[in-house]
């Protein structure tokens, strides 16, 4: 026995279909020993794998693992000890005994796995806000209503409701060609988010004082160098960065009442990168639409008046999780380990 993969039902529980694509993936190399845990194991991962002292690589997902038990992996090359689902830190105790042995401590890179199920979503939001077609949806289960297109008294009038017109004049409605799409950063999923919305013939500006040129110029995106400009001719305004400490309320209540009336503002990361009072505030008070899969509370109570509104599609911040995503998880990992005869 020389590979082994130990899952423990924590890391199904985040990533249900990623171990066993991990699985597929090395035996197509050879022979795998493939080991999931009960969730009430508590043993560590020497005890968990039959003759330790064979095996030449392993990956640890959320498994126990200790120093001294390493110690018994007398043959060991390189091993993935995966200890959080979504950022993965080994502790020193760990780290440094296998440097000292000489294992290559392979890393998940914590990031771009799920940058296409984000971006797509992002789209697929983009389109749904400016067309109300959730709203169209949810009226049609019940009601003939949205199937009657004649206007008011039957007399057309300009630039009200007429034949198949099912849009909201009063908020950025329409196609995505054509439409000035303001982007917040310009990493994995935005970039991704630019290109798309590019390609379907967008005018796109983006604003991210960390990210190379090359980031803006093959996405399309023209390059915002202040973000309060980027605000000012948004019809929709989509901030897409990961929630650190440091984007924590980065879009502030200035920003948001700087957006023009009746912008589209698209959430699919954190919405804690935004002040969410100032846009619930333009949102109830029938400013801006919103589409979003992120919310400050999750999930929104029942009787939040955000939920059901005319100007607002809601998804329960599922954009990431895709069997896509978890196999790239997996692929992501794999591809940092010798092929089988090179380790």
């Amino acid at each position: 026995m020389s590979s082994v993969i130990v899952v423990h039902p924590d890391f199904d529980a985040h990533w249900p279909w990623a171990a066993d694509h991990l699985h597929a993936l090395w035996k197509k190399q050879g022979p795998v020993a493939f080991i999931r845990l009960s969730p009430d194991d508590t043993r560590t991962l020497d005890q968990i794998v039959p003759d330790p002292g064979a095996v030449t690589r392993i990956i640890s997902l959320m498994a126990p693992v200790s120093p001294d038990g390493l110690r018994a992996f007398a043959r060991l090359r390189e091993i993935s000890i995966v200890t959080n689902p979504y950022h993965n830190t080994v502790p020193d105790e760990l780290e440094q005994p296998l440097k000292a042995a000489g294992v290559r401590l392979c890393m998940h890179p914590s990031e771009g796995f799920w940058g296409q199920s984000v971006s797509e979503f992002g789209l697929a939001l983009t389109l749904c806000g400016l067309r109300r077609i959730p709203q169209t949806y949810a009226g049609m289960i019940s009601s003939h209503k949205p199937w009657d297109y004649d206007p008011k008294d039957g007399i057309g009038r300009p630039g009200a409701r007429g034949q198949q017109f099912g849009d909201d004049p009063s908020f950025t409605n329409g196609t995505i060609a054509g439409k000035r799409i303001r982007i917040v950063g310009a990493g994995n999923i935005a970039s991704r988010y630019a290109s798309f919305v590019h390609m379907i013939g967008a005018d796109v500006a983006a604003w991210d004082p960390f990210a190379p040129e090359p980031s803006f110029h093959r996405t399309g995106a023209r390059r915002e160098y202040h973000l309060d400009q980027l605000m000012k001719d948004a019809e929709i305004f989509v901030p897409m960065v990961p929630l650190t400490e440091k984007t924590r309320g980065l879009i502030t209540a200035d920003h948001i009442y700087a957006l023009p009336k009746g912008s589209l503002v698209v959430l699919v990361t954190r919405a804690q990168i935004c002040d969410v009072e100032a846009i619930r505030q333009r949102v109830l008070d029938d400013e801006i639409s919103l589409a979003a899969d992120v919310f400050d509370v999750e999930p929104l109570p029942l009787d939040d008046p955000l939920l059901g509104r005319h100007n607002v599609v809601h998804t329960p911040h599922n954009a990431g999780r895709t069997i896509d995503s978890n196999r790239s998880w997996a692929e992501m990992l794999v591809e940092q380990f010798l092929p089988v005869g090179r380790a």
